[in-house]
């Protein structure tokens, strides 16, 4: 029996398209992804980014939820160093109480992964292959972070002098919170209403073996890795969760979930073509401008590639699994036997909708068989 198979979605814009385009495509996959038979569908965050829709995860899963009936739905993920965690608890309480028992509250640390990053180094890394799986060479966001556009972004997510909570904090204010009435110690006690008693399954992601992977492990909590982002990372990752893992009330035994970056289609030479334009996609992202609406397979073929620019993209391009139905089965299975995972969540974009779910469903029914 294959393990799981989920989707993480960007509500992607694509060149000539717009936002109402991108959100109203989420919707017919979504539905798809139910008929298919994929066990959850999840949305990222994503802010002041062009090319991406899913700015405010609890809306979209909302207008999901209306148009699906039994797929598990969830944000991946809520990025607690932008929110407090009672306006969270506040928006999945409120999901909670229109569709029961479907939500999955992920979250990642956003804020403070950053302030990780810029203080990592790479100069020693070099890319790998363990039992068939790539593990690539680390990409150092810190130049990135450091920049004034990503200090202008900052502003905008914050109020003020505001200092997001320490991760183990914001849980804590969740889970209290969730469980309700929440008190001070002094006895004043208030309710989360909605969110005092919601259905909520919290899951953290993390893209590395630092505090993310730490702490879900030690909490007793699912953990996402996410090998479509930080590829590099994924095996410290989940072996940092697995050996912190301490049995909880909700989970006995560790559950591992792995991101990957897919185009299926009929043969290897149409998914390539499909997928040609991700380098594009991936550069844009790289350069620290956000990503760019997902390019036509002309423009892509447009542009005029330096070996800089190429470097810049390789390790998310040389990661993604893209060609037919067992091709990208095949590597799907090598990503799970390698990390240990116990779901596999992928995720899609091309720039013709017909085809991201066609994609979809010759996945599904290639990982079934």
């Amino acid at each position: 029996m294959p393990v799981p198979l989920s989707i993480l979605d960007l509500a992607p814009l694509v060149s000539g398209g717009d936002v109402g385009d991108a959100l109203r495509r989420t919707l017919d996959l979504a539905r798809s992804a139910e008929h298919f038979g994929y066990h959850r569908y999840w949305v990222a965050e994503h802010h002041l980014t062009p090319g991406v829709a899913s700015a405010q995860p609890a809306l979209l899963l909302g207008q999901i939820a209306a148009v699906t009936s039994r797929i598990r739905l969830g944000s991946g993920a809520v990025q607690t160093g932008h929110q407090t965690a009672l306006s969270i608890v506040e928006q999945f309480g409120l999901l909670d109480a229109l569709y029961p028992g479907r939500f999955d509250l992920g979250l990642g640390r956003s804020g403070q992964a950053k302030k990780e990053a810029l203080t990592s180094s790479f100069a020693d890394s070099a890319p790998r292959t363990v039992d068939g799986l790539l593990i690539p060479k680390p990409f150092s966001w810190a130049p990135i972070f450091a920049s004034d556009r990503t200090a202008l972004a900052g502003r905008l997510l914050s109020q003020p002098g505001a200092e997001p909570l320490g991760l183990d904090e914001i849980l804590d204010q969740i889970e209290g919170l969730l469980a309700g009435p929440y008190g001070d110690g002094k006895g004043n006690e208030v309710t989360a209403v909605p969110g005092a008693g919601a259905d909520l399954q919290i899951w953290l992601l993390g893209s590395s073996g630092g505090e993310s992977a730490r702490t879900a492990g030690a909490r007793g909590l699912p953990f996402a890795a996410n090998y479509h982002v930080a590829p590099a990372k994924v095996l410290e990752a989940a072996a940092a969760y697995k050996e912190a893992f301490v049995p909880s009330a909700s989970l006995a035994e560790p559950h591992l979930m792995v991101s990957a970056d897919v185009v299926v289609a009929e043969d290897d030479d149409t998914a390539r073509r499909l997928a040609a334009p991700y380098a594009h996609w991936v550069r844009s992202i790289r350069t620290g401008l956000g990503a760019v609406p997902f390019p036509t397979e002309a423009e892509a073929a447009a542009f005029e590639w330096t070996d800089e620019d190429r470097a810049l993209v390789a390790d998310r391009v040389d990661t993604q699994f893209v060609g037919s139905p067992s091709t990208v089965a095949e590597k799907l299975e090598t990503l799970r036997r390698v990390t240990g995972a116990d779901e596999l969540l992928v995720t899609t974009i091309t720039h013709d909708h017909a085809d991201r779910v066609r994609s979809f469903e010759l996945l599904a029914k290639e990982w079934a068989g």
